[in-house]
């Protein structure tokens, strides 16, 4: 049987196995740790991951930090930043990677937080609005994109799915 997200067929976790074996590869060849820190995806980077066997060879875990308080109290995301930019925002993702570089004692890490809809969203940041942050040695870089959804997809998980893919992008055009 396999293991789908929400009721969305496409969302196999087997969609995102030739990104996980790229990373799996590079990080064991470098001796290198992974860690991420989700708030949209909810864990779907780490399940991704973790869908592959062997990867305890280099990847430590995640910290789901859905709560602004949860990134406050233990990924050490300064409040200040929380409320003056929001928890959407370059810099809370950069805080964010930092902490978990600290707090899963990793080399590498990659945090997200978005609006993955179907509220929630705004003028400054509409549905689909997610913000990546990637600290590792010697290297550190925040984006930002702007997801859609096709019409008649189911909006959140598009936009989630659409977040592991450039996740996954993201980490390999820094590492490879």
């Amino acid at each position: 049987m396999d293991f789908s997200i929400g009721m969305d067929p496409s969302m196999d976790l087997k969609e995102f196995q030739p990104q996980v074996l790229e990373v799996q590869t590079l990080f064991e060849q470098k001796k290198w740790t992974l860690g991420f820190c989700e708030s949209c995806t909810g864990g779907l980077l780490s399940a991704a991951v973790v869908a592959q066997s062997g990867v305890s060879s280099f990847y430590k875990g995640a910290v789901v930090s859905y709560a602004g308080s949860v990134k406050e109290s233990v990924l050490h995301v300064p409040s200040a930043v929380i409320q003056s930019e929001g928890e959407v925002s370059l810099p809370v993702v950069k805080a964010m990677a930092l902490g978990g570089t600290k707090v899963l004692n990793v080399d590498w890490c990659l945090s997200v937080s978005g609006v993955a809809g179907p509220g929630g969203g705004s003028a400054e940041k509409p549905v689909g609005t997610v913000c990546f942050g990637l600290l590792g040695p010697h290297f550190e870089r925040q984006e930002k994109r702007i997801f859609s959804a096709p019409v008649g997809a189911l909006q959140r998980e598009d936009i989630q799915r659409q977040s592991v893919i450039f996740a996954f992008d993201f980490l390999l055009s820094a590492v490879r």
